[in-house]
């Protein structure tokens, strides 16, 4: 039989086969996927063949198929190794948020990174924007612009009451999501305003530390009553890039793809080099330095990857 995986608790996977029933499955064997070395070989997204076991209601999964894309970070617990997250995406929303906890532009740019180097549509969706000061207006209208302005398209609204939900809908409706972020920032919140069937439990937000209490403990997949899929994924506390080599890096930022060809030198790496058309475009403010900022640090981030 075929399936899909719409659950992983680490050693068992629950699949939704062709026929509408769950099987609980377990997995047969090793599997070793080219040129991937992760702690779950099979994610959420992924496409499999299983077969029952014999006098048993469970199954084994027995073949793996091939992914259109995954996205992947590195192990929570194992930093040598790398964990995807799920598989087989139409696109990711990453939920974020400019207010209790703080996104970090960073984060983001880590985020979006990934996801262009596997190819994966993202849009920006800021949460809580009921809570947002004139401040944080302000400041929220300046983000956007910078991811506006290269192509990302953001969304705001506010799980708690309701605010703008029928987009997101609208935005998922017939298709595989990815919701990711932080913990904290509304993401099983969104879902309950947008699914409110499927109530997922939330959890307040530390007042020491102002960061999200994990809530989500395995990615899952859900069936939305109006057609489509949503990934459900655990908090992101930090996001590291991997699989990803230093030459390639600038290619996964939209911005910098047209200035990296007019650089000087065909190696440019630009960091420090003469007639680096990329840092040019960012002391001429066609690529906002808060980009930059991130590709630095990414880029400086290699060396020490494991």
């Amino acid at each position: 039989m075929k399936g899909k995986v719409i659950k992983s608790t680490g050693s068992w996977y629950s699949v939704l086969g062709n026929d509408g029933q769950n099987y609980d499955c377990r997995i047969k064997g090793k599997f070793r996927i080219k040129g991937i070395k992760s702690t779950n070989p099979v994610a959420v997204g992924d496409m499999v063949d299983f077969e029952m076991e014999p006098g048993e209601p469970t199954a084994v999964i027995t073949h793996l198929h091939e992914r259109d894309n995954y996205i992947i970070r590195k192990s929570v617990n194992l930093s040598r190794q790398t964990q995807i997250i799920a598989a087989n995406m139409d696109q990711a929303i990453l939920v974020v948020t400019l207010a209790a906890p703080r996104t970090s532009l960073g984060f983001i740019d880590r985020f979006l990174v990934t996801a262009e180097a596997y190819h994966i549509p993202t849009i920006l969706v800021f949460n809580k924007f009921d809570i947002y000061d004139d401040i944080d207006k302000q400041m929220l209208a300046d983000v956007e612009a910078i991811y506006e302005s290269i192509g990302y398209k953001c969304y705001e609204i506010s799980a708690l009451n309701g605010y703008h939900i029928e987009q997101i809908k609208d935005l998922i409706k017939d298709k595989t999501t990815l919701f990711s972020g932080h913990s904290g920032v509304g993401k099983s919140s969104l879902i309950n305003a947008i699914f409110p069937e499927k109530n997922l439990k939330t959890a307040a937000i530390s007042e020491v530390h102002q960061k999200g209490m994990h809530t989500t403990t395995f990615a899952e997949m859900f069936e939305l009553p109006f057609g489509g899929f949503v990934i459900d994924t655990p908090g992101i506390r930090e996001l590291g890039v991997v699989e990803i080599e230093p030459q390639e890096l600038a290619g996964y930022f939209p911005e910098m793809r047209g200035y990296s060809s007019q650089c000087k030198f065909n190696n440019c790496t630009h960091i420090h080099e003469p007639g680096c058309a990329v840092l040019k475009a960012v002391e001429e403010g066609h690529i906002a330095p808060t980009r930059y900022d991130s590709y630095f640090s990414i880029f400086h981030n290699f060396d020490s990857r494991a």
